[in-house]
């Protein structure tokens, strides 16, 4: 069987990867798989904004949750906390390789923010009217490690079991 590049590539991706790095290094323009390379080098792109966009969900997520979700605030802030700096510092690492993605943000706040609340009414089952339909802060203050939702001016109605959606 005659290994072409596009074989490779199917056939052995790590192997096709250095092959193609080497001819580029190497000026062999002639050899590179171009088409292959192409689609990798979309992918990547895409790649980064899906992370920016799952994290960014995540981090919402765990700001509603440490906002609205009363009755499990005090058991499981310190580990919210530690997951909001953490989806903060992931999301710098992003921005920080790839500065252009900052816009890409703000055109996906809104979209991230109502797949976060959907995401917390399914496992809260609180009642949906307790999350804010919009925002609950500038895509500035949800970055700023140094920023946390002040729940404690959020006026609530108590959360018992009577309150909860009972799915089951």
């Amino acid at each position: 069987m005659n290994i072409t590049m596009p074989n490779l590539y199917d056939s052995d991706y790590q192997l096709w990867l250095e092959s193609t790095i080497n001819q580029l290094r190497q000026g062999d323009f002639q050899a590179v798989d171009w088409q292959n390379l192409l689609e990798e080098l979309a992918d990547l792109g895409k790649n980064n904004r899906r992370a920016l966009k799952s994290l960014l969900t995540r981090l919402l997520e765990h700001l509603l949750k440490l906002t609205y979700w009363q009755s499990q605030r005090d058991y499981n802030q310190a580990g919210w906390k530690k997951e909001i700096r953490n989806f903060r510092l992931q999301i710098a690492d992003l921005l920080e390789d790839s500065p252009s993605l900052k816009s890409y943000l703000r055109e996906i706040l809104a979209k991230c923010y109502l797949d976060a609340r959907h995401l917390m009414i399914d496992e809260t089952r609180l009642d949906a009217s307790i999350f804010p339909v919009e925002v609950l802060a500038s895509i500035e203050e949800i970055l700023d490690e140094n920023w946390l939702p002040d729940w404690g001016a959020i006026n609530l109605p108590k959360q018992t079991k009577e309150s909860r959606l009972d799915l089951l």
